[in-house]
This record gives structure tokens, C-alpha cells and sequence, in this order.
């Protein structure tokens, strides 16, 4: 099971049903683990969840040849003893939540 690193050098599990799910959900998302891994480890913009405290959407711009100028979302969550992708979409906006994370 792939394990992955965030913006503040934690360690994001990445489940191999996780990563099944989401190309399930979202077909668009097939052949872009590198990207999403790069989005965890140095996004533009990381909120936390309205809905969940325990949860983080990061957002890193990207030009996809199918989805064309968009914001790749990885989204986290996180517990004292765990941190695992829930799941990752390309999305027109920001999320709505409290900033945690811009680039400087």
C-alpha cells in the first residue's frame, strides 16, 4: 500500500481500494496518482472540510488533455492515529472551508 506525504510532511495512506473507488467515480482521474501524490505534497490551497473537521481538500492547478484547465481536490482524512485518501476529483473552484495552506 502506496504511502504518500503532505504539504506539512505527513504520511497520507493510500489504499488500493481507495484508489479503485475513485477511478470507479471518477473515470477522468485513471493515470493521475502522480498527480494527485504531487497536489498532496505541494498544493496551491488546502481547506478544512465545512462537513468534517477531520477532513482536508488540497487543490493544485492542472491542464488535463481530457478535463482541460482545472483544480485537482485530493481529499484527506485525518484521526490521531491515521491518514488515508478518501478520494480525488478535478473541480472549477476551491472548496469552501477554512484556509489552512496557500502557496507562497
Amino acid at each position: 500500500m502506496p504511502v504518500w506525504t503532505d504539504c506539512w510532511d505527513r504520511p497520507i495512506r493510500i489504499s488500493r481500494e481507495r484508489l479503485a473507488h475513485l477511478i470507479d467515480q471518477h473515470p477522468e482521474m485513471r493515470g493521475e496518482e502522480p498527480h494527485i501524490a504531487e497536489t498532496l505534497a505541494d498544493p496551491d490551497v488546502v481547506v478544512r472540510s465545512q462537513s468534517d473537521p477531520d477532513v482536508r481538500l488540497y487543490h493544485r492547478s492542472y491542464r488535463s488533455p481530457i478535463v482541460g484547465n482545472k483544480l485537482l481536490c485530493a481529499v484527506v482524512k485525518y484521526s490521531r492515529s491515521d491518514s488515508f485518501l478518501l478520494t480525488a476529483y478535478f473541480t472549477e473552484r476551491v472548496k469552501r472551508g477554512a484556509l489552512l495552506w496557500t502557496r507562497k
